[in-house]
Protein backbone atom coordinates (compact mmCIF):
# COMPACT_ATOMS: atom_id res chain seq x y z
CA UNK A 1 0.00 0.00 0.00
CA UNK A 2 1.45 3.38 -1.39
CA UNK A 3 0.03 5.15 1.89
CA UNK A 4 2.30 3.16 4.30
CA UNK A 5 5.50 3.41 2.03
CA UNK A 6 5.21 7.12 2.16
CA UNK A 7 4.23 7.68 5.90
CA UNK A 8 7.48 5.04 6.03
CA UNK A 9 9.62 7.54 4.27
CA UNK A 10 8.72 10.29 5.98
CA UNK A 11 10.17 8.27 9.49
CA UNK A 12 13.24 8.46 8.11
CA UNK A 13 15.84 9.34 11.24
CA UNK A 14 12.65 8.16 13.49
CA UNK A 15 12.08 4.56 12.23
CA UNK A 16 14.14 2.80 14.89
CA UNK A 17 11.79 4.47 17.56
CA UNK A 18 8.99 4.06 15.76
CA UNK A 19 9.66 0.22 15.72
CA UNK A 20 10.72 0.02 18.92
CA UNK A 21 7.02 1.49 20.37
CA UNK A 22 5.22 -1.29 18.04
CA UNK A 23 7.34 -3.85 19.42
CA UNK A 24 6.47 -2.49 22.76
CA UNK A 25 2.76 -2.34 22.10
CA UNK A 26 2.62 -6.14 20.78
CA UNK A 27 4.35 -7.69 24.17
CA UNK A 28 2.05 -5.38 26.20
CA UNK A 29 -1.20 -7.08 24.36
CA UNK A 30 0.58 -10.84 24.76
CA UNK A 31 0.30 -10.02 28.51
CA UNK A 32 -3.08 -9.46 28.21
CA UNK A 33 -3.06 -13.42 28.19
CA UNK A 34 -1.24 -13.00 31.30
CA UNK A 35 -4.04 -12.99 33.74
CA UNK A 36 -6.59 -15.63 32.30
CA UNK A 37 -3.67 -17.93 32.06
CA UNK A 38 -2.32 -17.51 35.80
CA UNK A 39 -6.29 -17.67 36.81
CA UNK A 40 -5.88 -21.48 35.29
CA UNK A 41 -3.43 -22.39 37.23
CA UNK A 42 -4.99 -20.58 40.51
CA UNK A 43 -7.74 -23.00 39.88
CA UNK A 44 -6.28 -26.09 38.21
CA UNK A 45 -3.29 -26.40 41.17
CA UNK A 46 -5.08 -24.53 44.09
CA UNK A 47 -8.65 -24.06 44.15
CA UNK A 48 -10.41 -27.36 42.49
CA UNK A 49 -7.34 -29.44 41.33
CA UNK A 50 -8.22 -32.87 39.12
CA UNK A 51 -9.00 -35.82 40.65
CA UNK A 52 -5.51 -37.67 42.44
CA UNK A 53 -3.80 -33.76 42.66
CA UNK A 54 -2.91 -32.76 46.07
CA UNK A 55 -3.72 -28.75 46.37
CA UNK A 56 -0.82 -26.56 45.93
CA UNK A 57 -1.82 -24.19 48.55
CA UNK A 58 2.01 -22.78 48.59
CA UNK A 59 2.08 -21.30 44.97
CA UNK A 60 -0.72 -19.31 45.68
CA UNK A 61 0.81 -16.18 46.77
CA UNK A 62 3.70 -16.49 44.06
CA UNK A 63 0.90 -16.91 41.33
CA UNK A 64 -0.74 -14.07 42.67
CA UNK A 65 2.31 -11.98 42.47
CA UNK A 66 2.99 -12.98 39.19
CA UNK A 67 -0.26 -11.52 38.16
CA UNK A 68 0.49 -8.50 39.53
CA UNK A 69 3.90 -8.06 38.13
CA UNK A 70 2.42 -9.07 34.71
CA UNK A 71 -0.69 -6.17 34.94
CA UNK A 72 2.18 -3.63 36.41
CA UNK A 73 4.56 -4.63 33.36
CA UNK A 74 1.86 -4.96 30.72
CA UNK A 75 0.84 -0.87 31.72
CA UNK A 76 4.28 0.03 32.03
CA UNK A 77 4.81 -1.06 28.35
CA UNK A 78 1.72 0.46 27.34
CA UNK A 79 2.56 4.06 28.98
CA UNK A 80 6.26 3.85 27.36
CA UNK A 81 4.81 2.58 23.89
CA UNK A 82 2.49 5.22 23.78
CA UNK A 83 4.62 7.95 24.78
CA UNK A 84 7.18 6.87 22.32
CA UNK A 85 5.18 6.34 19.36
CA UNK A 86 3.45 10.07 19.63
CA UNK A 87 6.38 11.90 19.99
CA UNK A 88 7.72 10.20 16.88
CA UNK A 89 4.52 10.84 14.82
CA UNK A 90 4.42 14.22 15.73
CA UNK A 91 7.80 14.75 14.74
CA UNK A 92 7.11 12.87 11.32
CA UNK A 93 4.15 15.14 11.38
CA UNK A 94 6.38 17.89 11.21
CA UNK A 95 8.52 16.97 8.63
CA UNK A 96 5.67 16.32 6.40
CA UNK A 97 4.39 19.34 7.42
CA UNK A 98 7.48 21.71 6.78
CA UNK A 99 7.78 20.08 3.44
CA UNK A 100 4.25 20.78 2.34
CA UNK A 101 4.89 24.21 3.19
CA UNK A 102 7.82 24.39 1.68
CA UNK A 103 6.43 22.94 -1.66
CA UNK A 104 3.71 25.11 -1.56
CA UNK A 105 5.50 28.22 -1.50
CA UNK A 106 7.67 26.93 -4.82
CA UNK A 107 3.92 26.36 -6.60
CA UNK A 108 3.39 28.91 -9.71
CA UNK A 109 0.39 31.01 -9.82
CA UNK A 110 -1.34 28.21 -12.19
CA UNK A 111 -1.36 25.86 -9.03
CA UNK A 112 -3.70 28.26 -6.75
CA UNK A 113 -5.91 29.36 -9.79
CA UNK A 114 -6.58 25.41 -9.68
CA UNK A 115 -7.05 25.27 -6.12
CA UNK A 116 -9.24 26.64 -3.25
CA UNK A 117 -7.33 28.35 -0.15
CA UNK A 118 -10.03 26.57 1.93
CA UNK A 119 -9.19 22.97 0.35
CA UNK A 120 -5.22 23.88 0.93
CA UNK A 121 -5.65 24.37 4.46
CA UNK A 122 -8.32 21.18 5.00
CA UNK A 123 -5.13 19.14 3.46
CA UNK A 124 -2.35 20.97 5.72
CA UNK A 125 -4.71 20.37 9.22
CA UNK A 126 -7.78 17.79 8.78
CA UNK A 127 -6.46 15.45 6.75
CA UNK A 128 -2.65 15.72 8.47
CA UNK A 129 -4.14 14.96 11.71
CA UNK A 130 -5.92 11.76 10.35
CA UNK A 131 -2.61 10.41 8.88
CA UNK A 132 -1.27 11.35 12.99
CA UNK A 133 -4.35 9.13 13.95
CA UNK A 134 -3.69 6.57 11.95
CA UNK A 135 0.28 6.48 12.56
CA UNK A 136 0.22 6.77 16.40
CA UNK A 137 -3.33 4.87 17.06
CA UNK A 138 -4.67 2.96 14.22
CA UNK A 139 -1.84 0.73 13.77
CA UNK A 140 -1.26 0.18 17.07
CA UNK A 141 -4.69 -1.15 17.70
CA UNK A 142 -3.78 -3.05 14.10
CA UNK A 143 -1.05 -4.43 16.32
CA UNK A 144 -2.39 -5.08 19.63
CA UNK A 145 -5.40 -7.06 17.35
CA UNK A 146 -3.29 -9.08 15.49
CA UNK A 147 -1.14 -9.89 18.20
CA UNK A 148 -3.95 -10.60 20.91
CA UNK A 149 -5.74 -12.73 18.10
CA UNK A 150 -2.76 -14.91 17.15
CA UNK A 151 -1.19 -15.54 20.79
CA UNK A 152 -4.50 -16.75 21.45
CA UNK A 153 -5.27 -18.60 18.81
CA UNK A 154 -1.89 -20.63 19.13
CA UNK A 155 -3.09 -21.08 22.69
CA UNK A 156 -6.54 -22.56 22.30
CA UNK A 157 -5.42 -24.52 19.41
CA UNK A 158 -2.63 -26.00 21.79
CA UNK A 159 -5.05 -26.86 24.42
CA UNK A 160 -7.91 -28.57 22.21
CA UNK A 161 -7.80 -28.27 18.56
CA UNK A 162 -11.53 -29.27 18.13
CA UNK A 163 -12.26 -26.53 20.68
CA UNK A 164 -10.62 -23.66 18.68
CA UNK A 165 -12.16 -24.83 15.21
CA UNK A 166 -15.70 -24.61 16.90
CA UNK A 167 -15.13 -21.03 17.86
CA UNK A 168 -12.86 -20.29 14.37
CA UNK A 169 -15.77 -21.47 12.48
CA UNK A 170 -18.15 -18.08 11.75
CA UNK A 171 -14.23 -15.82 11.28
CA UNK A 172 -14.69 -16.29 7.88
CA UNK A 173 -18.52 -15.05 7.31
CA UNK A 174 -17.22 -11.93 9.12
CA UNK A 175 -14.06 -11.63 7.43
CA UNK A 176 -16.43 -11.44 4.34
CA UNK A 177 -18.37 -9.35 5.50
CA UNK A 178 -15.61 -6.80 6.29
CA UNK A 179 -14.55 -6.80 3.06
CA UNK A 180 -17.34 -6.35 1.27
CA UNK A 181 -17.40 -2.93 3.71
CA UNK A 182 -14.60 -1.82 2.87
CA UNK A 183 -14.74 -1.91 -0.48
CA UNK A 184 -18.13 0.38 -0.56
CA UNK A 185 -17.24 2.24 2.12
CA UNK A 186 -13.62 3.95 0.52
CA UNK A 187 -15.87 5.93 -1.59
CA UNK A 188 -17.61 7.72 0.88
CA UNK A 189 -15.31 8.84 3.03
CA UNK A 190 -13.69 10.50 0.13
CA UNK A 191 -16.88 12.22 -0.28
CA UNK A 192 -17.12 13.24 3.27
CA UNK A 193 -13.34 14.97 2.84
CA UNK A 194 -14.47 16.72 -0.41
CA UNK A 195 -17.81 17.75 1.58
CA UNK A 196 -15.48 18.64 4.08
CA UNK A 197 -12.72 21.19 1.67
CA UNK A 198 -15.87 22.85 0.27
CA UNK A 199 -17.57 23.76 3.98
CA UNK A 200 -13.84 25.15 5.01
CA UNK A 201 -13.57 26.86 1.76
CA UNK A 202 -17.14 28.28 2.19
CA UNK A 203 -16.12 29.18 6.00
CA UNK A 204 -12.59 31.03 4.85
CA UNK A 205 -14.16 32.81 1.78
CA UNK A 206 -17.01 34.24 4.49
CA UNK A 207 -14.48 35.26 6.75
CA UNK A 208 -11.91 37.20 4.70
CA UNK A 209 -15.20 38.85 2.85
CA UNK A 210 -16.64 39.43 5.84
CA UNK A 211 -16.45 43.10 4.94
CA UNK A 212 -18.12 43.02 2.05
CA UNK A 213 -20.63 40.51 3.61
CA UNK A 214 -21.84 43.78 6.25
CA UNK A 215 -21.64 46.18 3.57
CA UNK A 216 -24.04 44.07 1.63
CA UNK A 217 -26.21 43.31 4.61
CA UNK A 218 -26.04 39.88 3.03
CA UNK A 219 -25.49 37.76 7.03
CA UNK A 220 -28.86 36.11 6.55
CA UNK A 221 -27.68 34.77 2.64
CA UNK A 222 -24.41 34.18 3.54
CA UNK A 223 -25.56 31.89 6.75
CA UNK A 224 -27.84 29.95 4.62
CA UNK A 225 -25.37 29.42 2.03
CA UNK A 226 -22.87 28.01 4.90
CA UNK A 227 -25.49 25.98 6.42
CA UNK A 228 -26.35 24.16 3.17
CA UNK A 229 -22.63 23.07 2.95
CA UNK A 230 -22.46 22.03 6.34
CA UNK A 231 -25.91 20.15 6.10
CA UNK A 232 -24.15 18.46 2.93
CA UNK A 233 -21.48 17.55 5.61
CA UNK A 234 -23.48 16.07 8.08
CA UNK A 235 -25.72 14.27 5.38
CA UNK A 236 -22.61 12.19 4.21
CA UNK A 237 -21.76 11.38 7.62
CA UNK A 238 -25.26 10.12 8.52
CA UNK A 239 -25.03 8.07 5.47
CA UNK A 240 -21.59 6.59 6.20
CA UNK A 241 -22.84 5.82 10.11
CA UNK A 242 -26.14 4.36 8.57
CA UNK A 243 -24.37 2.29 6.06
CA UNK A 244 -21.69 0.92 9.03
CA UNK A 245 -24.93 0.07 10.81
CA UNK A 246 -26.08 -2.58 8.12
CA UNK A 247 -22.81 -4.55 8.46
CA UNK A 248 -22.64 -4.11 12.51
CA UNK A 249 -24.97 -6.27 13.35
CA UNK A 250 -23.28 -9.43 11.38
CA UNK A 251 -19.60 -8.14 13.53
CA UNK A 252 -20.91 -7.73 16.98
CA UNK A 253 -23.55 -10.93 16.85
CA UNK A 254 -20.25 -12.91 15.39
CA UNK A 255 -18.69 -12.02 18.48
CA UNK A 256 -20.95 -12.39 21.16
CA UNK A 257 -21.72 -16.03 19.48
CA UNK A 258 -17.68 -17.07 20.70
CA UNK A 259 -19.08 -16.61 24.54
CA UNK A 260 -22.05 -19.36 23.97
CA UNK A 261 -20.36 -21.48 22.05
CA UNK A 262 -17.24 -21.41 25.30
CA UNK A 263 -20.21 -21.97 27.61
CA UNK A 264 -21.90 -25.03 26.04
CA UNK A 265 -19.12 -26.84 24.58
CA UNK A 266 -16.41 -25.83 27.63
CA UNK A 267 -19.49 -27.09 29.73
CA UNK A 268 -19.76 -30.27 27.79
CA UNK A 269 -15.70 -30.71 27.73
CA UNK A 270 -15.48 -30.13 31.67
CA UNK A 271 -17.95 -33.10 32.46
CA UNK A 272 -16.53 -35.32 29.90
CA UNK A 273 -13.15 -34.60 31.47
CA UNK A 274 -11.60 -33.21 28.20
CA UNK A 275 -10.42 -30.11 29.39
CA UNK A 276 -9.95 -29.01 33.45
CA UNK A 277 -12.04 -26.33 35.30
CA UNK A 278 -9.52 -24.30 34.99
CA UNK A 279 -8.89 -24.20 30.99
CA UNK A 280 -12.32 -23.94 30.60
CA UNK A 281 -12.29 -20.19 33.37
CA UNK A 282 -9.17 -19.51 30.69
CA UNK A 283 -11.49 -20.10 27.87
CA UNK A 284 -14.20 -18.00 28.80
CA UNK A 285 -12.03 -15.19 29.65
CA UNK A 286 -9.81 -15.03 26.87
CA UNK A 287 -12.83 -15.30 24.21
CA UNK A 288 -13.68 -12.05 25.48
CA UNK A 289 -10.43 -10.65 24.74
CA UNK A 290 -10.05 -13.16 21.19
CA UNK A 291 -14.16 -11.44 20.15
CA UNK A 292 -12.50 -7.46 20.65
CA UNK A 293 -10.36 -7.63 17.72
CA UNK A 294 -13.39 -8.89 16.04
CA UNK A 295 -15.50 -6.26 17.65
CA UNK A 296 -13.04 -3.74 16.80
CA UNK A 297 -12.90 -4.56 13.04
CA UNK A 298 -15.42 -2.17 11.89
CA UNK A 299 -13.95 0.64 13.63
CA UNK A 300 -10.69 0.19 12.31
CA UNK A 301 -11.95 -0.04 9.16
CA UNK A 302 -13.09 3.00 9.40
CA UNK A 303 -10.44 4.24 10.51
CA UNK A 304 -8.43 3.20 7.48
CA UNK A 305 -11.03 4.42 4.79
CA UNK A 306 -10.80 7.99 6.49
CA UNK A 307 -7.00 7.57 6.55
CA UNK A 308 -6.55 6.40 3.43
CA UNK A 309 -9.48 9.24 1.87
CA UNK A 310 -6.75 11.82 3.93
CA UNK A 311 -3.83 10.46 3.07
CA UNK A 312 -4.23 10.29 -0.49
CA UNK A 313 -5.16 14.24 -0.62
CA UNK A 314 -1.55 15.12 1.62
CA UNK A 315 0.39 12.98 -0.48
CA UNK A 316 -1.11 14.76 -3.57
CA UNK A 317 -0.15 17.96 -2.04
CA UNK A 318 3.42 16.55 -0.99
CA UNK A 319 4.09 15.28 -4.55
CA UNK A 320 2.89 18.02 -6.51
CA UNK A 321 5.61 19.68 -8.64
CA UNK A 322 5.69 23.26 -10.06
CA UNK A 323 5.11 24.18 -13.71
CA UNK A 324 7.81 27.26 -13.23
CA UNK A 325 10.89 25.95 -11.99
CA UNK A 326 14.87 26.61 -13.12
CA UNK A 327 16.67 25.02 -15.64
CA UNK A 328 19.77 22.93 -15.14
CA UNK A 329 21.99 25.79 -16.74
CA UNK A 330 20.31 28.90 -15.55
CA UNK A 331 22.13 32.00 -15.46
CA UNK A 332 21.90 33.58 -11.58
CA UNK A 333 21.92 37.12 -11.54
CA UNK A 334 25.04 38.33 -9.80
CA UNK A 335 24.29 42.46 -8.68
CA UNK A 336 21.73 44.31 -9.77
CA UNK A 337 20.22 43.91 -13.16
CA UNK A 338 20.51 46.76 -15.99
CA UNK A 339 16.33 46.66 -16.14
CA UNK A 340 15.80 45.98 -20.04
CA UNK A 341 12.52 44.11 -20.74
CA UNK A 342 11.61 42.65 -24.39
CA UNK A 343 8.58 41.00 -25.33
CA UNK A 344 8.86 38.82 -28.62
CA UNK A 345 6.05 37.66 -30.38
CA UNK A 346 4.77 36.81 -26.86
CA UNK A 347 1.17 34.64 -26.76
CA UNK A 348 -0.48 33.65 -23.39
CA UNK A 349 -3.57 30.99 -23.74
CA UNK A 350 -5.42 29.75 -20.48
CA UNK A 351 -6.91 26.46 -21.70
CA UNK A 352 -8.31 27.43 -24.86
CA UNK A 353 -8.58 30.79 -24.28
CA UNK A 354 -6.20 33.46 -25.65
CA UNK A 355 -5.09 36.18 -23.14
CA UNK A 356 -2.15 37.87 -24.67
CA UNK A 357 -1.90 38.05 -28.65
CA UNK A 358 1.66 38.45 -30.49
CA UNK A 359 2.71 41.33 -27.95
CA UNK A 360 5.94 42.60 -29.20
CA UNK A 361 7.82 45.30 -27.06
CA UNK A 362 10.94 46.73 -26.44
CA UNK A 363 12.13 48.67 -22.94
CA UNK A 364 15.20 50.04 -22.92
CA UNK A 365 17.08 50.45 -19.02
CA UNK A 366 15.47 52.99 -16.76
CA UNK A 367 12.67 53.64 -18.96
CA UNK A 368 9.19 54.54 -17.54
CA UNK A 369 6.32 52.84 -19.44
CA UNK A 370 2.80 53.38 -18.19
CA UNK A 371 0.04 50.86 -19.80
CA UNK A 372 -3.46 51.71 -20.18
CA UNK A 373 -6.49 49.78 -21.24
CA UNK A 374 -10.27 48.67 -20.31
CA UNK A 375 -10.72 46.07 -17.83
CA UNK A 376 -9.90 42.51 -19.18
CA UNK A 377 -7.54 43.97 -22.00
CA UNK A 378 -4.49 42.09 -20.23
CA UNK A 379 -2.65 44.54 -18.66
CA UNK A 380 -1.78 42.96 -15.33
CA UNK A 381 -1.39 39.38 -16.73
CA UNK A 382 1.13 41.00 -19.40
CA UNK A 383 3.11 42.16 -15.94
CA UNK A 384 2.75 38.96 -14.32
CA UNK A 385 5.25 37.18 -17.46
CA UNK A 386 8.20 39.53 -16.08
CA UNK A 387 8.67 38.18 -12.78
CA UNK A 388 7.55 35.02 -14.42
CA UNK A 389 4.05 34.19 -12.72
CA UNK A 390 2.94 32.40 -15.56
CA UNK A 391 5.08 31.27 -18.65
CA UNK A 392 4.23 32.59 -22.29
CA UNK A 393 1.99 29.99 -24.64
CA UNK A 394 4.40 31.05 -27.56
CA UNK A 395 7.10 33.55 -27.75
CA UNK A 396 9.64 34.49 -25.44
CA UNK A 397 10.32 37.40 -22.80
CA UNK A 398 13.76 38.65 -22.17
CA UNK A 399 15.45 40.29 -19.42
CA UNK A 400 18.74 42.06 -20.16
CA UNK A 401 18.75 39.86 -23.86
CA UNK A 402 18.19 36.37 -21.62
CA UNK A 403 15.16 34.42 -22.15
CA UNK A 404 13.25 34.69 -19.17
CA UNK A 405 13.19 31.01 -18.31
CA UNK A 406 17.07 30.93 -18.50
CA UNK A 407 17.76 32.97 -15.26
CA UNK A 408 17.49 31.43 -12.08
CA UNK A 409 13.82 32.37 -10.34
CA UNK A 410 14.86 33.62 -7.21
CA UNK A 411 17.54 36.02 -8.79
CA UNK A 412 14.94 37.52 -10.97
CA UNK A 413 12.27 38.37 -8.89
CA UNK A 414 14.87 39.40 -5.85
CA UNK A 415 15.50 42.82 -9.16
CA UNK A 416 11.84 43.05 -9.30
CA UNK A 417 9.47 45.33 -7.13
CA UNK A 418 5.97 44.33 -7.05
CA UNK A 419 2.50 46.60 -5.88
CA UNK A 420 -1.04 45.84 -6.70
CA UNK A 421 -4.35 47.70 -6.20
CA UNK A 422 -5.11 44.54 -4.62
CA UNK A 423 -2.75 44.87 -1.51
CA UNK A 424 -2.08 42.06 0.75
CA UNK A 425 -0.49 43.31 3.99
CA UNK A 426 1.01 41.05 6.91
CA UNK A 427 -0.43 40.91 10.62
CA UNK A 428 2.66 42.94 11.31
CA UNK A 429 4.17 46.05 11.98
CA UNK A 430 4.30 49.12 9.61
CA UNK A 431 7.60 48.86 10.17
CA UNK A 432 7.53 45.10 9.06
CA UNK A 433 5.53 45.54 5.89
CA UNK A 434 7.87 47.76 4.33
CA UNK A 435 11.08 45.63 4.89
CA UNK A 436 9.38 42.33 4.13
CA UNK A 437 11.70 42.20 1.37
CA UNK A 438 14.52 43.02 3.00
CA UNK A 439 14.44 41.79 7.08
CA UNK A 440 17.74 42.89 7.29
CA UNK A 441 16.94 46.66 6.13
CA UNK A 442 17.61 49.23 8.71
CA UNK A 443 15.00 51.89 10.34
CA UNK A 444 16.51 54.49 8.74
CA UNK A 445 16.26 53.14 5.16
CA UNK A 446 12.42 51.43 5.87
CA UNK A 447 11.20 55.39 7.11
CA UNK A 448 13.14 56.65 3.75
CA UNK A 449 10.83 55.00 1.38
CA UNK A 450 7.86 55.34 3.48
CA UNK A 451 8.80 59.27 3.21
CA UNK A 452 8.90 58.49 -0.40
CA UNK A 453 5.81 56.40 -0.65
CA UNK A 454 3.78 58.93 1.39
CA UNK A 455 3.34 57.20 4.04
CA UNK A 456 3.50 59.82 6.41
CA UNK A 457 -0.02 58.87 8.17
CA UNK A 458 2.07 56.40 10.61
CA UNK A 459 3.65 58.78 12.65
CA UNK A 460 0.26 60.08 13.71
CA UNK A 461 -0.47 56.90 15.03
CA UNK A 462 -0.38 55.60 18.54
CA UNK A 463 2.88 53.50 17.84
CA UNK A 464 3.83 55.06 15.23
CA UNK A 465 5.88 52.71 12.61
CA UNK A 466 5.60 50.20 14.74
CA UNK A 467 1.76 49.95 14.77
CA UNK A 468 0.30 46.32 13.87
CA UNK A 469 -1.65 46.22 11.41
CA UNK A 470 -4.95 43.57 11.43
CA UNK A 471 -5.31 40.88 8.84
CA UNK A 472 -4.69 42.39 5.00
CA UNK A 473 -4.25 45.75 6.79
CA UNK A 474 -7.59 45.90 8.26
CA UNK A 475 -7.88 49.29 9.72
CA UNK A 476 -6.45 51.45 7.27
CA UNK A 477 -8.21 53.10 4.27
CA UNK A 478 -7.08 51.49 1.37
CA UNK A 479 -4.92 54.48 0.04
CA UNK A 480 -2.86 53.56 3.05
CA UNK A 481 -2.64 49.95 2.32
CA UNK A 482 -1.62 50.96 -1.50
CA UNK A 483 1.21 53.28 0.01
CA UNK A 484 2.76 50.77 2.26
CA UNK A 485 2.87 48.76 -0.67
CA UNK A 486 4.56 50.63 -2.78
CA UNK A 487 7.02 51.18 0.18
CA UNK A 488 7.26 47.25 0.08
CA UNK A 489 8.20 47.36 -3.29
CA UNK A 490 10.54 50.36 -3.75
CA UNK A 491 12.50 49.44 -0.13
CA UNK A 492 14.51 46.52 -1.96
CA UNK A 493 16.06 48.95 -4.38
CA UNK A 494 14.65 47.12 -7.76
CA UNK A 495 15.92 47.09 -10.73
CA UNK A 496 12.92 46.62 -12.60
CA UNK A 497 9.36 48.33 -10.70
CA UNK A 498 5.93 47.18 -11.84
CA UNK A 499 3.45 49.39 -10.01
CA UNK A 500 -0.15 47.98 -11.01
CA UNK A 501 -2.95 50.68 -10.27
CA UNK A 502 -0.94 51.54 -7.06
CA UNK A 503 -2.41 54.88 -6.98
CA UNK A 504 -5.61 54.45 -7.81
CA UNK A 505 -7.33 54.97 -4.09
CA UNK A 506 -5.47 57.88 -3.09
CA UNK A 507 -5.96 61.38 -3.44
CA UNK A 508 -4.58 63.65 -6.27
CA UNK A 509 -2.38 65.80 -3.97
CA UNK A 510 -0.40 62.67 -2.62
CA UNK A 511 -0.18 60.88 -6.10
CA UNK A 512 1.87 63.89 -7.62
CA UNK A 513 3.68 63.98 -4.52
CA UNK A 514 4.74 60.03 -5.27
CA UNK A 515 5.34 60.67 -9.44
CA UNK A 516 7.67 63.51 -8.44
CA UNK A 517 9.32 61.18 -6.09
CA UNK A 518 9.22 57.90 -8.87
CA UNK A 519 10.54 60.34 -11.24
CA UNK A 520 13.93 60.96 -8.51
CA UNK A 521 14.70 57.74 -7.27
CA UNK A 522 18.24 57.16 -5.60
CA UNK A 523 18.75 53.96 -7.33
CA UNK A 524 18.11 53.43 -11.96
CA UNK A 525 14.88 51.80 -11.97
CA UNK A 526 12.51 51.07 -15.09
CA UNK A 527 9.09 51.43 -14.64
CA UNK A 528 6.11 49.94 -15.57
CA UNK A 529 3.04 52.02 -14.55
CA UNK A 530 -0.21 50.34 -14.94
CA UNK A 531 -2.94 52.92 -14.53
CA UNK A 532 -5.89 54.51 -15.43
CA UNK A 533 -5.25 57.73 -14.87
CA UNK A 534 -4.12 60.42 -17.22
CA UNK A 535 -2.08 62.23 -14.49
CA UNK A 536 0.08 59.14 -13.97
CA UNK A 537 0.67 58.08 -17.34
CA UNK A 538 1.34 61.53 -19.27
CA UNK A 539 4.79 61.82 -17.66
CA UNK A 540 5.56 58.14 -18.73
CA UNK A 541 8.18 57.90 -21.85
CA UNK A 542 6.32 55.76 -23.42
CA UNK A 543 2.10 55.11 -22.99
CA UNK A 544 1.11 51.64 -24.28
CA UNK A 545 -2.81 50.90 -24.94
CA UNK A 546 -4.01 47.32 -24.25
CA UNK A 547 -7.16 45.83 -26.16
CA UNK A 548 -8.32 42.62 -26.30
CA UNK A 549 -5.10 40.85 -25.38
CA UNK A 550 -3.17 43.46 -27.84
CA UNK A 551 -0.97 46.44 -27.87
CA UNK A 552 -3.83 48.72 -29.62
CA UNK A 553 -1.75 52.32 -29.60
CA UNK A 554 2.17 52.83 -28.44
CA UNK A 555 3.39 56.47 -28.34
CA UNK A 556 3.99 59.35 -25.64
CA UNK A 557 1.28 61.37 -24.11
CA UNK A 558 1.42 63.86 -27.30
CA UNK A 559 1.30 61.56 -30.11
CA UNK A 560 -1.84 59.29 -28.70
CA UNK A 561 -4.19 62.31 -27.76
CA UNK A 562 -2.67 63.49 -31.49
CA UNK A 563 -3.91 60.20 -32.61
CA UNK A 564 -7.19 60.61 -31.25
CA UNK A 565 -7.99 57.11 -30.42
CA UNK A 566 -8.52 55.06 -26.97
CA UNK A 567 -5.79 57.12 -25.44
CA UNK A 568 -7.60 60.47 -26.38
CA UNK A 569 -10.98 59.87 -25.21
CA UNK A 570 -9.93 58.53 -21.34
CA UNK A 571 -8.07 62.59 -21.82
CA UNK A 572 -11.26 64.15 -23.15
CA UNK A 573 -12.94 62.47 -20.70
CA UNK A 574 -11.17 63.02 -17.48
CA UNK A 575 -10.45 66.68 -18.24
CA UNK A 576 -14.15 67.03 -18.97
CA UNK A 577 -14.56 65.75 -15.70
CA UNK A 578 -11.83 67.64 -13.82
CA UNK A 579 -9.84 64.51 -13.24
CA UNK A 580 -7.10 65.79 -14.71
CA UNK A 581 -6.46 69.86 -14.80
CA UNK A 582 -3.30 68.70 -17.76
CA UNK A 583 -4.55 66.50 -19.52
CA UNK A 584 -3.98 68.37 -22.94
CA UNK A 585 -1.05 67.63 -24.73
Amino acid sequence: MFQIKWMWKNLKGHRVRYVIGLIMCSMSAGLALATPLISQQIVDLILSPPPGQERRVELLVPLVLLMVTAVLLKTGLGYTQVMINETTVMDMLHSIRCCIFKNLQQQDMSFFDRNRAGDLMTRMTGDLDMVRYAASITIRVIIDAITVFTAILIYFLCTDVLFTLALCAILPLIFGVCYVYSKKARPMYADIRERLAVLNTRAQENIAGNRVVKAFAREGYEIHRFDEKNADYRDANIRVNKFWMKYYPAIELTAQSMAIVVLLLGGIFVMNGRITLGQMMAFSGLSFTFANPIRNLGTILNDIQRFLASANKVIELYYVRPLIVNRVDCHKAEGRLKGAITFDDVTLQFGRQSVLKHINLDIKPGETVAIMGNTGSGKTILMNLIPRLYDVSEGEVRIDGLNIRDWEIHSLRRNIGVATQDVFLFSDTIDGNIAYGDPDMSEEEARHYASISAVDFASKMSDGYDTLVGERGVGLSGGQKQRIALARALAIKPSILILDDTTSAVDMETEKFIQHNLQNLDFPCTKLIVAQRVSTTKHADRIIVMKDGQISEIGTHAELVHQGGYYAEVCALQEALGGDENGQA
